[in-house]
Parts: structure tokens; C-alpha cells; sequence
């Protein structure tokens, strides 16, 4: 096809189209849709994505926001090793919780090492097989309750 035959028949298209009568959506959509609109209108603006904040609460949460990272950086430079040993002595704190973990990983890790392979394989097995007969299950019963509908 030439440029030209192309243009006539793009302008036929267009022509053809903006004759046709507008066509009014079904009444259900149009209520569904009002009261989605109505609905996300009247979530309270915290609830939505900070660019529907408004802008006084934005400067706000910006100014707080570089406050506490003005305040880190001045504990990391001035008084980093103080910082430092309080970090330390809150991970001394924490220590008899990290050996007792480490105390139930390890006995964990021995009753894995304990158990046959074989009974491993034939759980996940038993777990896949019960998986694929609870899929096929909800397949039967869907079918059975939504096939006349």
C-alpha cells in the first residue's frame, strides 16, 4: 500500500468511528464504579502513599527525618567509641539468648543427622502426594458446586 491509500483509509476509519453513537456503560458498572471511587475517597490521607500527604505533614516528616539523621551522624562523630561501647554491652545482654539458640540449632542438627534418608524421602512424599490429592480435591469439589452455573 501507498502512504496516500494509507492516509484515506486511516481518515475512513476515523470517520467511520466517530459516527457511531456513544454507547452508555451497563448500570451495574456504573454503580460498581462510583462506589470504588467513593470508597478510595474516603481513606483518611495517612492511610494512603506520602504523595497524597498533605504538605504540611510532608515538610514535617522531612524535617524529623533529617533531625534523626543530623543526630546520628553527631553521635558517629562525636561520640562514636561511647556509642560503640553501649553497643557492645547491649550485645553482652544478648548472649546467653545466642548460646541457648545455638544450643538448640546444634541438638536440632543432630536429630536431623539421626534420621534415615529414606524416611526423609518418603515424608516429602507422603507431603506431596497429600498437596497434589488436596489440589485435585477443591478441582472435584469447585466442579461439582459451579458446573450448572
Amino acid at each position: 500500500m501507498n502512504p496516500e491509500n494509507e492516509k484515506d483509509l486511516e481518515q475512513f476509519i476515523h470517520r467511520s468511528l466517530r459516527s457511531l453513537p456513544e454507547r452508555r456503560a451497563p448500570l451495574t458498572l456504573e454503580h460498581r464504579v462510583m462506589a470504588a471511587i467513593a470508597a478510595r475517597q474516603s481513606i483518611p490521607w495517612w492511610h494512603k502513599s506520602y504523595a497524597y500527604w498533605p504538605l504540611p505533614v510532608k515538610i514535617a516528616f522531612l524535617s524529623a527525618s533529617l533531625l534523626v539523621l543530623a543526630g546520628i551522624y553527631s553521635l558517629h562523630i562525636a561520640g562514636g567509641s561511647a556509642l560503640r561501647d553501649w553497643l557492645h554491652s547491649a550485645a553482652a545482654h544478648l548472649n546467653p539468648l545466642r548460646i541457648t539458640a545455638n544450643a538448640i540449632g546444634d541438638s536440632g542438627a543432630i536429630v536431623y543427622r539421626s534420621i534415615p534418608p529414606l524416611y526423609i524421602y518418603g515424608a516429602l512424599a507422603v507431603i506431596g502426594s497429600l498437596y497434589a490429592a488436596l489440589f485435585g480435591l477443591g478441582a472435584a469439589a469447585y466442579r461439582t458446586l459451579f458446573s450448572n452455573r
